[in-house]
Formats: C-alpha cells, structure tokens, sequence
C-alpha cells in the first residue's frame, strides 16, 4: 500500500512539475516567437510537396534571376530559373533531418559516455581524456577532418556534427551524475540490490534529461548552422540538392544582379537558428528547479 501512494505521490510530483515547467516557458515571449517559428519550419518541411508549386530542382533558362514577387515566382528564380521559395521549403526538409540526426547520433553517444564517466570512477579518467582529444580540435575543423575521411555528403555531414557533439554532451551528463548517484534515492536502490544499468537507466537519466533537452534544443541551432557552413564550402549537399548553405554559394556571383540568391536563404538560417536558441534559452529558464525561489 505504502509502494502504491509513493507511487500517486511521484507521479503528482512529475504532473506538477511539467505544468510549472510550460507556464514558465509560456510567460518567456521570445521563447514562444522562438517554438513558433519552430513549428511553422516543421510544418513547411513535413508538407514541402504541398507548399509549392514548382519542382526545386526544374530548370527553366527562360525565366532566370527573375526578382522577388515575380509572377509564379514569389521569391523569384536562380541563374538556373529554379523557383527560390520551392528551394527554401524543401531546403527547410533538409536542414531539419540532418539537424535532427546529428543530435540525435550525439545525444546517444555523449549520454552513454557521460552515464559511463559519472557513474564508475574508474572510467571516469579514460572517457574524459578521450571527450579532452576531442575538444583539442575546433568544432568546425573537427568536421571537415572526419568529412574529409568519409568523403563529401549530407550523411558524412551529419556523422561529423554528432562526433562533434558528443563531447559536450558527455559533460553535461557527467556533471548531472556525478550530483545525482549520490542522493539517498539512489543509495537506497543500491541497498535493495538494484543492478547498476537499472538505476542509471530508470532513476539517474530522467533526473538528469533538463540539461540534455536544453542541450539538444541549442545544439540544434549549432548543427543546422553548421550544415550551411560545410555545404557552402563544398563539403555537404551537392548541386542541385536545395540546401540553404549551397545557396549561398551559388548566389554568391550574383550578389549584384540577384541579391535575393543570397539574401534569402541567408534569412532562413538566420531566422532558424535564432529560433532554436531562444527557444533552448527559454527551456533552460523554465526547467530551472532554482526558479521557485526567485519567483
């Protein structure tokens, strides 16, 4: 009886906590400007066939640099005559997946190190030395070393930023172990026999997902703008695929006669990595257990 009250009692807790947590995110305004924009990318992404009229990749010489608000063109069209918006909405697809694998991939690889590291001391030692050698690269060049391995592609490009991510990752979960395995709870587990994957999995992770849900919200802001980097240097998407980065390339010769080949998707990176870090900032703030003392 006493195991099933504790349990109402947890689950109380989670129920107010969560609650606490979105009224906290909802008085942040920039926070929501932030979730808006992330969703409207989403949508655009998910319904990209639906959100435009003309293929991405259709040529058409007849109509090339056309100007914003040009008839059927709204955004106008490249040196090719491909239509800019259905370049934008499908590069919206593009920059998302990437993004959302490489964080993923590094959100795997550095939970699992950070569990490792935090939980046994003597692995503590081994892991960090190896999250240290992969500090000691600059993150950008640490990509286009392991692209210049893997060879040139998205895939390569998302591989490379979650190798890039794990380190940080591994940190952050290290650091939120090492306070957490010594709270009475998990002692108590311990005294009762519980297996160590068993109290890291199903009582120290979940105590520990704040600081990793801030972390994979502002490292995708990291990853989707370090995919326009790579692929504007020639190391990500290749013609003709629609991504925003590979635009600015191929706009960049004709800054003067067509401003907008540049202009545009330089705004849309702008304006989603400005989301995703308004957001994390917002998430940081709203499940912040410290809050309840200052409010």
């Amino acid at each position: 009886m006493a195991t099933v009250e504790s349990v109402k009692t947890k689950d109380k807790k989670r129920e107010k906590y969560i609650v606490t947590t979105m009224k906290r995110l909802f008085k942040n305004k920039l926070a929501i400007v932030g979730l808006v924009i992330v969703i409207l990318q989403i949508i655009l992404a998910l319904f990209a066939p639906f959100m435009t009229a003309h293929d991405p990749a259709a040529q058409n010489l007849a109509n090339r640099e056309l100007p914003v608000f040009s008839d059927g063109h709204w955004l106008g069209t490249d040196n090719y005559g491909r239509d800019v918006w259905s370049r934008i909405v499908f590069g919206a697809r593009i920059s998302l997946v990437v993004g959302i694998t490489a964080v993923s991939l590094g959100l795997i690889g550095g939970t699992i190190l950070g569990l490792l590291a935090g939980y046994y001391r003597k692995l503590d030692a081994i892991i960090m030395r190896f999250v240290d050698l992969l500090f000691s690269f600059p993150g950008i060049l640490l990509a286009m070393l392991i692209i210049a391995i893997l060879g040139t592609s998205l895939v390569n490009v998302a591989i490379a930023i979650s190798i890039w991510s794990i380190p940080t990752c591994a940190r952050i979960v290290r650091g939120s172990v090492l306070s957490i395995k010594e709270k009475e709870y998990i002692m108590a587990m311990r005294s009762m026999g519980a297996s160590d994957l068993r109290i890291m999995i199903r009582h120290i992770l979940p105590n520990a997902s704040a600081p990793i849900i801030v972390f994979a919200t502002m490292r995708m802001a990291t990853a989707i703008l370090s995919t326009a980097a790579l692929s504007y240097l020639g190391l990500g998407a290749q013609p003709p695929t629609p991504e925003w980065g590979a635009m600015i390339s191929q706009g960049q010769d004709f800054m003067w006669s067509a401003p907008h080949l540049t202009i545009v998707p330089g705004i849309a990176i702008m304006l989603t990595v400005f989301a995703f870090n308004v957001l994390g900032d917002g998430l940081r703030d709203a499940l912040d257990p410290n809050m309840d003392l200052q409010e």
